[in-house]
């Protein structure tokens, strides 16, 4: 579905009056709906132009059987409950059998999954099970250590919170050793 920029920036306003606040009244409000508007559709939630599985395909090298772990990979996502961000680090990690893609692709991976109004599980089930549909992998594994803005901002208001998960998909007799290259993480 084509985003419709000016409806976003009217709906923006249109809250920003709701909650009694008047952009044409106060000036640092002046030019916040179209700036928000613009940090959700090309950057927070850009990651619904991208087709992940695609990208993969295009970037698709011969390879090794060496086990691939790209770790402290920054991500930020927004909350779909409370429209709010997370942020934190992930590690992506996977077993090829024969096809491999750079690193590069794994980050830009990740970043097409979080860039969406979406849960943290979501982002690490998506990288997991993309990467090993799409690289014929053994296993693919993704780790995430987000703190959400969601708990330290407002409800508990627990600012040092942080919500650890991993996603785990392929030969499940191999989840222990994926565990150990995302460092131990869920064991």
């Amino acid at each position: 579905m084509p985003v419709d920029r000016p409806a976003a920036e009217r709906a923006i306003e249109a809250f920003l009056r709701a909650i009694g606040r008047d952009p044409a009244k106060d000036p640092e409000l002046s030019g916040t709906p179209a700036r928000v508007t613009a940090a959700y559709v090309d950057e927070l939630c850009a990651g619904y132009d991208v087709d992940p599985a695609a990208r993969l395909r295009e970037c698709l090298v011969a390879g090794t059987t060496t086990i691939v772990a790209l770790r402290d990979v920054a991500v930020t996502t927004m909350c779909p409950h409370h429209l709010m961000p997370a942020s934190g680090f992930g590690t992506v990690a996977f077993a090829p059998r024969q096809r491999l893609v750079g690193l590069g692709e794994l980050a830009a991976l990740l970043d097409a999954f979080a860039h969406r109004l979406t849960l943290q599980e979501a982002i690490g089930e998506g990288v997991a099970t993309t990467l090993l549909r799409e690289l014929d992998a053994e296993w693919a594994a993704c780790r995430l250590v987000m703190s959400h803005a969601c708990v330290s901002a407002r409800g508990e208001r627990k600012h040092d919170a942080k919500a650890e998960t991993v996603a785990f998909a392929g030969d499940a007799a191999r989840r222990g050793e994926a565990l150990a290259v995302l460092g131990g993480a869920g064991s």
